[in-house]
């Protein structure tokens, strides 16, 4: 009896025309090449938890480097006045100095009062303290606070000119902490 489902031969399949061995290394091939849909799912979890902590990680980053500004921030405002403050420590103990003395002549109080008067100038100078004294200069109203206006005893005296400054001005690094008293010239009557 003949099998009715009989295995072909190698020849016959080579020489049938349908390649089967052909057909089974592609099918092999695309089944190595794409991945199940639970592989695929489990690797984009493990991309997505990977950039999560990187964002985790760089959100906290910018958390210390902002707080650490503001820390910085707070010491510089705090702190600011540091340098200042120790020059004048030199002018009070001069001052107190000369108070300690009981035995001094006014010449001696006068002298140690204008080195007490040049510390205290060299304090401001190495502060970015700078005097405003505008005497004989033109009015800026930036800079200078007009408390009256007088004729000028000069006919050649410039109108809106300073003609007397009453307490002196004081800018900061270029910034005006307090502007100059001053009696400015008033323009001439009209004839």
């Amino acid at each position: 009896m003949q099998d009715s489902n009989p295995t072909p031969s190698p020849e016959a399949l080579a020489n049938s025309g349908t390649p089967a061995s052909a057909e089974t290394p592609a099918a092999e091939a695309t089944a190595e090449v794409m991945p199940s849909p639970e592989e695929l799912l489990k690797a984009v979890e493990l991309k997505a938890a990977e950039h999560h902590d990187a964002w985790l990680r760089a959100k906290a980053e910018t958390e210390n480097v902002r707080r650490r500004a503001q820390d910085d921030i707070a010491k510089a405002g705090k702190f600011a006045v540091e340098k200042f403050a120790g020059e004048l420590l030199a002018v009070k103990d001069s001052l107190e100095a000369a108070l300690a003395n009981e035995s001094q002549t006014a010449e001696s109080l006068k002298a140690g009062v204008e080195l007490t008067l040049r510390q205290l100038v060299s304090a401001f100078e190495k502060s970015g303290l700078a005097e405003i004294n505008p005497l004989g200069a033109k009015f800026d109203p930036h800079r200078h606070q007009a408390i009256s206006q007088i004729e000028a005893t000069d006919p050649a005296t410039e109108p809106n000119t300073v003609l007397s400054v009453l307490q002196k001005g004081y800018a900061l690094h270029e910034r005006v902490i307090r502007p100059a008293l001053v009696v400015v010239a008033k323009p001439p009557a009209a004839a």
